[in-house]
């Protein structure tokens, strides 16, 4: 039977498919393809009763059920990090630049007078 739950990290919810037979494993390995975090650095929580989900144990056996709330640590380096508040950061940049080339005419000589570069930027933080 299938069932959902929310794996959160920081500002970020995983809804995993998944099935009460399921080891925590396979959950890790889904969330591999999604955060591209391997396995050994993630450290799923079950939010309900705080215990450490058991790689070898199956969802049910570990009382995971549909629509649980799952935390999401990750390692870095040989320490397993909590969760850090994120910050939104939008960068833009545009640039466009242009020559052109301005004729003269006078009696029967052309003079071809090139107008500088101008360059438009835009960029903003968020």
């Amino acid at each position: 039977m299938a069932m959902y739950i929310r794996v959160k990290r920081a500002k970020t919810t995983y809804y995993i498919q998944c099935d009460p037979t399921e080891a925590v494993l396979s959950i890790k390995q889904k969330l591999h393809a999604l955060i591209d975090e391997l396995p050994t650095n993630q450290k799923l929580v079950l939010r309900a009763t705080q215990a450490v989900l058991d790689d070898s144990s199956t969802l049910a056996e570990q009382g995971v059920e549909n629509d649980a709330v799952v935390e999401l640590s990750l390692r870095q380096g040989s320490i397993l990090s909590p969760p850090q508040p994120s910050s939104s950061s939008l960068s833009l940049s545009l640039s466009l630049s242009h020559t052109h080339t301005h004729k003269h005419t006078h009696a029967h000589t052309q003079i071809h007078t090139p107008i500088p570069d101008c360059v438009y930027s835009f960029s903003a933080s968020f």
